[in-house]
């Protein structure tokens, strides 16, 4: 009578257990850490653009103005990240029309980029 080797059949069935369960939390890793990868690609795409341009403590004029385009043509697919790039955007463009001298637009773009690191921190600093 020939016995079955047992320790060739326990391999692969524990084999098979293990990656069954590998499957199921990396599935579940990935659909909830697809959102949080497109923010990281999001917020580095906005550091990107805030690194360019002219010093923004020497020239904060200048500085605004070279954001404005650029902050409108970063791809944003989570809203409130879309609406805070927005929002730094269009307060950039209130204090570049200023020529700086706006208190509300100086007001703007600070309340604009604490929104904005709050999702991206460190972004807008």
């Amino acid at each position: 009578m020939i016995k079955p080797n047992t320790a060739f059949l326990g391999g692969p069935a524990l084999s098979l257990v293990v990656l069954l369960a590998c499957a199921c939390s990396s599935s579940s890793a990935s659909s909830s850490g697809a959102p949080a990868a497109v923010a990281a690609s999001s917020c580095q795409q906005v550091s990107a653009v805030l690194s360019d341009g002219p010093d923004p403590d020497s020239d904060p004029v200048g500085y605004a103005e070279a954001q404005i385009l650029p902050l409108r043509h970063v791809s944003a697919p989570d809203p409130a990240l879309h609406a805070a790039i927005d929002q730094l955007a269009g307060a950039y463009q209130q204090f570049f029309v200023s020529n700086g001298k706006s208190t509300s637009a100086k007001e703007a773009v600070t309340v604009a980029s604490k929104k904005l690191n709050s999702i991206c921190p460190g972004a807008a600093s």
